[in-house]
């Protein structure tokens, strides 16, 4: 395994191999990213329609869930330099890890690996800034089950050293996948709830931190990964609907919505703003899109060029 304190080089490195446990949204972004540098692309899915759209793009895949572990990991990873973990864990666990934990973790060519959890395991601050530092205090069922999972893995990490990193991401979006699209749909409500704020981040600043984390392993460490600038949902709706030239909807108070699905209400209850400095500090990020109107007017200008991007599977 690669000592954490070699130094990184300042070219990207080519030609290495990456697994995808998990091939959704951020590791299909990553991975259309890596094939420019010639990387060997692998992962796994839960949809066999998925296995044949991934293998046009020159993508192995492999049916995976707990039913379908993998059939050797030895041989099936023998070459991987770099996992991405991207699956969220259920009441059972983190699946990647109940299945091939120490499997992956005695991989004999492992490089770096990165854990994709999210910035729910801080739980409620009542809108103050908060980092890596701050302790960890879920509220939900979401951030409690990626608290669990990154222990897990954390104390895999601990156990055998392998090159591990968590990501606590923030709200993800990107082209095909933004406020733009919630607007369109006819079904957006623009709620307000004093002193509430949402924190979010570009698929391509995420896919930037990890692009840098690679380049700078340092193992054991937590990122967040967030741009800089919260904000109410509601502003973000009305930003969107003056971009596509859309009637901007009424402000509904939230303690006057009769009704909102469990997993919409949780994201109301978790209030918080979450600082990114240490991406910046330590893995010199530099954020392409540092608040939503940024972030949305690329989205905007970029929807028709990446109408055929892997990700948009």
């Amino acid at each position: 395994m690669t000592d954490s304190n070699q130094s990184a080089t300042t070219e990207f490195p080519t030609d290495k191999k990456l697994f995808c446990f998990g091939f959704g949204y951020t590791a299909a972004a990553l991975s259309a990213e890596l094939l420019k540098y010639d990387w060997d692309i692998s992962g796994t899915t839960t949809d066999i329609e998925k296995i044949s759209i991934l293998k046009s793009y020159n993508i192995d895949s492999y049916l995976f869930d707990r039913t379908h572990p993998l059939c050797s990991v030895e041989d099936t990873l023998a070459d991987v330099t770099h996992i991405l973990l991207s699956i969220p864990p259920s009441k059972d666990g983190d699946v990647a890890f109940e299945l091939h934990g120490r499997e992956i973790a005695a991989l004999p060519n492992l490089e770096w690996v990165g854990y994709l959890s999210t910035i729910s395991v801080y739980g409620n601050y009542d809108g103050a800034w908060i980092d890596e530092s701050t302790p960890p205090a879920p509220i939900s069922r979401r951030g409690s089950l990626r608290l669990q999972a990154e222990r897990k893995w954390l104390d895999l990490f601990y156990d055998t050293g392998f090159p591990l990193h968590i990501f606590r991401l923030a709200g993800i979006y990107g082209t095909g996948r933004s406020s733009l699209d919630v607007v369109r749909s006819g079904k957006v409500r623009r709620i307000v709830k004093k002193g509430h704020v949402f924190n979010r981040v570009h698929i391509a600043d995420i896919i930037q931190t990890l692009k840098a984390s690679i380049l700078k392993p340092n193992f054991g460490e937590i990122y967040n990964v967030a741009d800089d600038s919260p904000a109410p949902s509601h502003e973000v709706i009305k930003y969107a609907c003056n971009l596509l030239n859309i009637d901007v909807p009424p402000l509904i108070p939230y303690e006057e919505i009769d009704y909102l699905a469990p997993i919409v209400r949780s994201f109301y209850q978790d209030n918080k703003r979450v600082k990114n400095n240490k991406i910046k500090d330590e893995l010199g990020v530099e954020l392409l899109y540092p608040d939503y109107k940024s972030g949305l007017d690329a989205c905007l200008a970029c929807e028709a060029e990446e109408s055929n991007l892997i990700y948009s599977v």
